[in-house]
């Protein structure tokens, strides 16, 4: 039986337990594409639609994975950062929208509705936003683990899929400081709109994260302790989710530029945490086609979105799904009496 990941009294405990993060089932994916060869289409006809089924039968350890439990979990939280003026729309907008998620009446219900996952959303501490990371680091170490920790009891271990998006205004602000401190590059290469920032927004937005990055210069290099600088409990929780998707052997679809940014924090330890999961999409926030680059994944779609949410991984999960259906339900040439090449 595995270690659980949580709690983890420190870092250094969590990185130790991160050596035993399960792999590819390499013997199931080399079913998978078997099975594909002998289907009714040219070899290499449907594309990523083949890559994708026989990712999910590695992960899910199944020559013929489905779907049959698709999870959507939406991480909100808030962020000190915007006592600098980061943001056009006042704090009080993510308890709002959380009540609205929980109304049915955001973009990702229908969408989750649409593409038939089930829809969670997980508010942290609201009341309580992380510390202004121009001042000081966001998060304590502690808090970092107990975020991470809420992110990875909310994982269905059922679930066949995970789709993971984030709400909290300021956040855009805190995926560019994550992303510039893991990367390199400058502030500016990195910073966006957001929801709708003006030039005097943007403005703030990038002195903010290059104040922070003078602050915090020392934590470069030591990802968990970059999070801790930056981040907001959303993105811990994002960390904590995609961990426990892991040891459940469960794919993870990320959304967006600020999930993905989360998501980001988990590859720069070195140890490979992200190879279950999958670029929902390519969204409009300028940094998130360079950050998937960094990463190696290419987007299921390209869309143009920049909701967050989750609503691209949602959009996705029919990609996803149709893979399955194509994978599983196509007749082979011997069933259907085709003659194969």
């Amino acid at each position: 039986m595995s270690t659980p990941l949580f709690p983890a009294a420190s870092f250094a405990a969590l990185r130790a337990r991160l050596a035993a993060l399960p792999v590819f089932d390499e013997n199931a994916a080399a079913l998978a594409a078997a099975r594909q060869g002998q289907l009714t289409k040219p070899p290499g006809s449907l594309g990523r639609l083949e890559d994708v089924a026989v990712f999910m039968a590695g992960w899910r350890q199944a020559e013929r994975p489905r779907v049959e439990t698709a999870q959507a979990l939406v991480f909100a939280g808030n962020h000190g950062v915007c006592a600098q003026g980061v943001n056009p729309y006042p704090q009080e907008v993510t308890a709002q929208m959380v009540a609205n998620f929980q109304a049915g009446g955001a973009a990702v219900n229908q969408l989750c509705r649409a593409s038939g996952a089930v829809l969670q959303v997980v508010a942290l501490e609201l009341d309580r936003p992380t510390q202004d990371f121009t001042q000081g680091a966001a998060m304590s170490e502690a808090e970092v683990l107990a975020a991470m920790a809420q992110g990875a009891a909310a994982v269905n271990a059922q679930a066949d899929i995970l789709l993971l998006g984030e709400m909290g205004i300021g956040n855009s602000t805190v995926a560019a400081a994550l992303a510039t401190a893991l990367f390199g590059g400058t502030a500016a290469d990195w910073a966006g709109p957001g929801t709708g920032a003006d030039e005097a927004v943007m403005a703030r937005k990038i002195t903010a994260i290059e104040a922070g990055l003078a602050r915090h210069a020392v934590v470069r290099g030591d990802a968990l302790a970059v999070l801790a600088a930056f981040g907001g409990r959303e993105q811990a929780a994002i960390c904590g989710a995609i961990l426990a998707a892991r040891m459940q052997r469960i794919p993870v679809l990320l959304d967006g530029f600020i999930c993905t940014a989360a998501a980001a924090v988990l590859e720069a330890l070195g140890v490979g945490a992200l190879a279950h999961c999958l670029a929902a999409h390519v969204s409009a926030e300028p940094g998130h086609a360079r950050l998937l680059e960094k990463l190696g994944k290419i987007p299921l779609l390209a869309l143009g979105m920049r909701l967050g949410e989750g609503s691209g991984a949602a959009v996705a999960l029919g990609v996803v799904r149709a893979a399955l259906e194509a994978h599983n339900g196509m007749s082979t040439f011997a069933e259907a009496g085709v003659s194969g090449a």
